[in-house]
């Protein structure tokens, strides 16, 4: 069985996808950041492209998406 990468978050600018990752690999889940460039190139401007997404199996998202709510409700 092939397991397929999903988007779970979006975020406006590499660094902040970067972070994310790195708390989803602390907790011993696999992520990707794509579009590093498109934020680059069009920071602020979403409409245009300019986000990056992290991606995670999709076996893992449902506990990965977890992880990265429980950080927003911590820094809230």
């Amino acid at each position: 069985m092939t397991d397929k990468l999903i988007t779970i978050a979006k975020f406006p600018d590499y660094i902040e996808a970067e972070m994310a990752q790195q708390l989803l690999a602390d907790n011993g889940i696999q992520a990707v950041v794509t579009g590093e460039n498109a934020s680059n190139v069009y920071s602020g401007m979403p409409a245009l492209g300019g986000y990056c997404k992290l991606e995670v199996f999709e076996r893992q998202a449902q506990q990965a998406q977890q992880i990265l709510d429980s950080k927003k409700t911590q820094e809230n």
